[in-house]
């Protein structure tokens, strides 16, 4: 029996079997090149030779949907879920801590988790408890974007407050990406802005919103071509940290 089939003999949660918006997003949707740029930079960085993801034992922690997980499969990676929920592999107890052993694993992925803890400490702690001793954590948060709690949404980063605040638990950054510059993103948020409002009106204005999504989104990839990259190096809608657990 394949993994697909077992995952779903199991009773597991099936979003994250398909395809997901964020992993393949298309340009009707009106947050497209915020998903499609931070799919670019993190299928980069998990081409990266030194992350070695063939064999490797992986933990998203936050997991949500899953939305990545096809890719670290598809890079013969040993991929584990942990969420609040409890329908994944690896439980995140009610203090914040997982049901895991110490250095079980060597990688650990974070994906647009970070904004929604209010106990940092404790979870990035917890990150590298779980990673053997030269381990990575692969992160990204906001760096600007929309109020969107899930159950709850706490803070915002620059690069440099983001930098610092996981190195103070014991990582060091290896390299950070930028992703989605000033121009772009406010466009970004009319098409989010536009698309809620198209979705009052009945009828037409579902119609309407692929159209409308399509357009804003090419005027912010125009928009995010011409910003120049030290612009967005400091005033990103979301970064991707790569870092590399202290000994």
């Amino acid at each position: 029996m394949g993994a697909r089939k077992r995952r779903a003999a199991a009773g597991m949660p099936l979003a994250h079997m398909h395809e997901n918006p964020r992993a393949t997003p298309h340009i009707w949707q009106p947050d497209w090149l915020v998903m499609r740029e931070m799919a670019r930079v993190l299928r980069g960085l998990l081409a990266d030779p030194a992350l070695a993801l063939h064999g490797a034992r992986i933990l998203d922690f936050g997991c949500g949907s899953r939305p990545y997980e096809r890719w670290f499969a598809d890079a013969g990676a040993h991929y584990r879920g942990a969420d609040i929920d409890g329908a994944h592999e690896v439980r995140i107890r009610a203090d914040g801590t997982l049901d895991c052993g110490d250095g079980e694993y060597d990688l650990v992925a974070s994906f647009q988790v970070l904004e929604h803890v209010w106990d940092l400490a404790t979870y990035l702690r917890e990150a590298r408890r779980a990673l053997r001793k030269d381990g990575w954590l692969l992160l990204s948060t906001h760096g600007t974007w929309l109020y969107h709690p899930h159950p709850h949404d706490y803070r915002r980063w620059t690069a440099e407050g983001l930098r610092r605040e996981v190195e103070a638990q014991g990582f060091r950054l290896a390299r950070m990406e930028a992703v989605v510059g000033p121009l772009a993103w406010t466009t970004v948020f009319r098409s989010l802005g536009a698309a809620h409002l198209l979705r009052t009106i009945p009828l037409l204005g579902p119609l309407m919103l692929p159209a409308v999504a399509m357009a804003l989104n090419v005027c912010a990839w125009v928009e995010d071509h011409v910003t120049p990259a030290h612009i967005t190096a400091n005033n990103a809608c979301v970064y991707v940290g790569l870092f590399k657990r202290d000994v």
